[in-house]
């Protein structure tokens, strides 16, 4: 399994390090910025694909976990996202980039992404849009050409929403990026870009990639909790602060006999 995740994130990678892959990166974190500005905490985790300027560099909150399922650059955690090493209710925002679509149980990585969510929790999910001609591409003849489609299961936003609506999470919104893929040079590409750019400032639903924002809903106010690193691979924390003593109750009344509570004791 973390071979398996290991070698998507490998060919994830691959892919934004080329032209098409760095311009939709940097369209995809302008995109995200504008989400995470008002995003606030103490802890964003950030499951996916590693790039050298992580989504999650540009939020607010200080301390940033970057996830890999094997121990790489800029990860200081270790774990595969269907069996995340923390506690419930403990991070206050996740950045699922390409996470869930290459995943083996894209449920059971959901659900583990809402567990480690804090009520109110922000979650931001990054996924191909499987009937953009982007993922037509790939769920077709770009399936036999490049091994990252092998492994890629079509998520379509609807999907996601239900799954969402069932973990108690509300939907805000969603994104439309690369409506228009951007191919060749000088003219051609400017001019691919600039209608790239029209469907996204339009957010015309035809994008190659989606960005879905959710909340996590949950009934009922949870102490902050810590979280901290122990060891190299495991994230734990979360223990509550301790509550106040219970003041002395007076004794209920017995046998007709009435208890007064002498405020001259010392």
């Amino acid at each position: 399994m973390r071979s398996e995740c290991s070698d998507i994130s490998t060919e994830l990678e691959s892919w934004y390090a080329s032209d098409n892959g760095r311009y939709l990166l940097e369209e995809t974190r302008g995109a995200t910025q504008n989400l995470l500005d008002t995003t606030f905490g103490y802890h964003i985790l950030q499951l996916g694909v590693r790039t050298p300027q992580p989504l999650a560099a540009g939020s607010p909150i200080h301390h940033r976990v970057y996830s890999a399922p094997t121990a790489a650059t800029g990860a200081n955690l270790v774990a595969v996202p269907d069996e995340l090493p923390l506690d419930c209710d403990s991070v206050d925002a996740v950045i699922a980039h390409h996470c869930l679509e290459f995943a083996e149980h894209p449920q059971q990585v959901l659900r583990e992404i809402q567990r480690v969510l804090t009520p109110q929790g922000q979650l931001l999910l990054v996924c191909f849009n499987p009937w953009s001609l982007k993922g037509l591409a790939g769920r077709t003849s770009g399936v036999l050409r490049h091994p990252l489609w092998s492994g890629y299961k079509a998520l379509s936003q609807r999907r996601l929403m239900d799954w969402l609506h069932l973990l108690g999470c509300e939907v805000q919104g969603c994104k439309h990026l690369y409506g228009v893929p951007v191919a060749g040079k000088g003219r051609v590409r400017n001019f691919l870009q600039g209608a790239d750019r029209f469907t996204v400032r339009h957010n015309v639903p035809v994008g190659g990639i989606f960005i879905l924002h959710a909340t996590k809903q949950v009934a009922g106010v949870h102490p902050r909790r810590r979280l901290s690193l122990v060891g190299r691979e495991r994230l734990i924390g979360l223990v509550p602060k301790p509550s106040a003593a219970p003041s002395p109750a007076t004794p209920a009344p017995r046998d007709g006999v009435t208890y007064h509570r002498d405020n001259n004791t010392q």
